[in-house]
């Protein structure tokens, strides 16, 4: 099964970002939009894993979610992996504690490792986005990148980890990706100074 761990994405950030971006998609037909249903922020990418492995993530996942205290996000930005001028993939970015959200990707990933599901990004750096558009063949996408760049969403609290299993299309040209949370577990609160 094709697995990876992510953040969701909460409803009100959604709404906010489908706004944004709604406007832009008819003049771009090139690009295979992502639904809403499809936002997530990537902390690990899996790939394909064995049932004996997936078993033996829930446990390295809790702990690994156990270290992290939960972290204030917000999406924003634009820009195309991998580059603008011919881009595959079109993105907006996650602001936020980068160096927190860093630590618990890694982390993430340190514990599919032991689970024996090595990421297959690892070795990439860490870049979190989450994937507004793909197209097969690369696209100049700078415009687009323009003017969604100034975009900046209402900042929320990441509170848990989700790790999803991706079921693949069929055959059809539109199809797209389905998503099942296989399990969650929640990062740690922070204490509040004075209680």
């Amino acid at each position: 099964m094709r697995l990876f761990v992510a953040v969701a994405v909460p409803a009100q950030a959604a709404d906010e970002l489908d706004d944004a971006v709604a406007p832009a998609r008819p003049s771009w037909p090139g690009l295979r939009w992502t639904g809403r249903d499809a936002w997530h922020l990537t902390l690990a990418f899996l790939g394909e894993v064995n049932e004996t492995v997936s078993a033996r993530l829930g446990p390295r996942l809790e702990r690994a979610a156990a270290r992290h205290s939960c972290l204030p996000v917000s999406l924003g930005g634009a820009g195309a992996f991998p580059a603008a001028a011919r881009a595959r993939v079109l993105w907006t970015g996650v602001q936020g504690e980068p160096r927190e959200l860093a630590a618990l990707a890694a982390s993430v990933a340190a514990g599919a490792r032991r689970a024996g599901a090595p990421p297959a990004e690892e070795g990439r750096p860490f870049r979190p986005h989450l994937t507004l558009a793909r197209c097969r063949d690369p696209l100049d996408v700078r415009p687009l990148v323009d003017r969604l760049s100034g975009y900046a969403g209402t900042p929320w609290t990441a509170e848990e980890i989700y790790l999803i299993r991706s079921h693949l299309p069929g055959g059809r040209p539109h199809d797209r990706p389905r998503y099942e949370a296989l399990g969650r577990w929640p990062l740690r609160v922070s204490a509040v100074p004075g209680t």
